[in-house]
């Protein structure tokens, strides 16, 4: 099955190839570094122990950040690669990794699928073992390391009943390539559940919690939110709405909310923070068509009284946006994606509302809203009228907000869990 697989993947190449140099018009990094995505990179000389990070994009990387920085600081011999698929991610590797692990860091792009990909870029870096974050599954690539007896960890995972559907499709395929794996530490027992179902050795799975809700939150980013929380609020002290992670569809969605909120609030300052920084300009039209004064972060100036939205199109500050606001919708829920990282905004105490696409985040969003820390909403009136329940109140919305961050404060904890399975692999456990 793995053969005809390898065979179809070859024939998509071309398509593959063109989709790339497609998405190379609005975002002209992925038509760069082709070399890396064949699996072409320069023969590593250092003799090192070499563990190899696979993170696909920006949630991933920033997921890998402390699970990389505990084990660095434990083991100072090993050396990282530290592998994605698009160039977003890439950016978070060198601005919060490049400053952690200088010399010892190597990345590069994650080559396509094909033994003639695969075999060059582990012949050129040796890597010792493979720790793949939450559920990026390679048929080749996970044989390729069984066969070289690199043993591969799957960290963090998650298997939503959706993802579980799909692999389920292709039986053989799918219980052959988790065959390959050394150890999976799921998220929570339905994912190892899952994983087992499709046809994972039992005894190679665990569940361990979510790593995302061991967020920590540093003095110093307390600070640099305070300061932006200030500027933002201006004399006035007005309110501030943060809209993260949003996709096409959505952004219609949180302006016409937006337009009712301001009709109770005329001062609202709605943050806008769209996931892909291709659709940056693209939005910046959308809300200007709609009649509203915007700043884009971008510009370096502040928002003054007469702007309505500030465009967040900048990188790496979502988490420090956050901890400025007083309530936060998060994005790839109102359309089919699956939701985004809804811890963040619950370790700074901020209720948050999302869509009913949640399946990335099931256990999570079960664990807010029952807390009442999270509202689910279906439409911009749906969202418009929890947020402005929130803003009407500060006894509810801080008590909503406290409540989020017990949860994340009690749920916290996977991440040394994850830290021993991997060491545990490392030494051959």
């Amino acid at each position: 099955m793995r053969t005809l697989y390898t065979w179809l993947f070859r024939a998509a190449l071309p398509l593959v190839l063109l989709r790339l140099w497609w998405r190379g018009r609005v975002q002209p990094e992925y038509r760069q570094r082709l070399r890396e995505r064949m699996g072409r990179v320069p023969a590593r000389a250092s003799r090192a122990p070499l563990t190899w990070v696979h993170s696909v994009s920006v949630g991933e990387t920033l997921a890998a950040v402390p699970v990389i920085e505990q084990l660095a600081a434990r083991h100072p011999d090993w050396q990282w690669l530290v592998t994605t698929t698009t160039p977003t991610g890439s950016e978070r590797v060198r601005a919060a990794l490049k400053p952690l692990l200088g010399g010892r860091l190597l990345h590069y792009y994650l080559p396509y699928d094909l033994p003639e990909c695969l075999g060059p870029f582990l012949d050129a870096l040796r890597p010792d073992r493979l720790v793949i974050i939450e559920t990026e599954l390679w048929p080749n690539l996970l044989s390729i390391c069984a066969r070289r007896s690199i043993p591969t960890l799957l960290a963090n995972a998650r298997l939503s009943e959706k993802s579980a559907r799909g692999y389920g499709r292709f039986p053989r395929l799918t219980k052959a390539m988790l065959g390959n794996l050394s150890r999976v530490v799921a998220q929570y027992p339905a994912d190892a559940e899952r994983f087992v179902a499709l046809g994972l050795p039992p005894e190679r799975v665990t569940a361990s919690g979510n790593i995302k809700f061991d967020l920590s939150i540093d003095p110093g980013l307390e600070s640099e939110a305070q300061a932006v929380a200030h500027q933002w609020r201006g004399r006035s002290g007005r309110k501030v709405w943060l809209a993260a992670s949003t996709h096409s569809g959505e952004e219609e969605i949180v302006l016409d909310a937006l337009a009712q909120l301001r009709a109770e609030f005329p001062g609202l300052l709605l943050v806008l923070v769209p996931r892909h920084p291709q659709r940056f300009d693209s939005v910046a039209r959308l809300c200007r068509e709609r009649g509203f004064k915007l700043l884009r972060r971008s510009s370096g100036g502040l928002p003054q009284p007469e702007h309505q939205i500030l465009l967040g199109d900048t990188m790496g500050e979502l988490l420090k946006f956050y901890g400025a606001c007083d309530v936060a919708f998060v994005g790839g829920s109102l359309v089919p994606v699956g939701g985004h990282n809804m811890i963040e905004p619950a370790a700074w105490g901020i209720p948050v509302a999302c869509g009913p696409h949640l399946h990335n985040f099931a256990t999570v969003a079960e664990l807010l809203s029952r807390a009442g820390a999270m509202a689910v909403v279906e439409d911009a009136e749906q969202l418009a009228d929890e947020l402005e329940g929130w803003l009407n109140s500060d006894g509810e919305r801080h008590s909503a907000g406290a409540r989020g961050r017990e949860v994340a404060e009690e749920n916290s904890g996977a991440l040394q869990r994850l830290l021993d399975e991997i060491e545990g692999v490392a030494a051959g456990r």
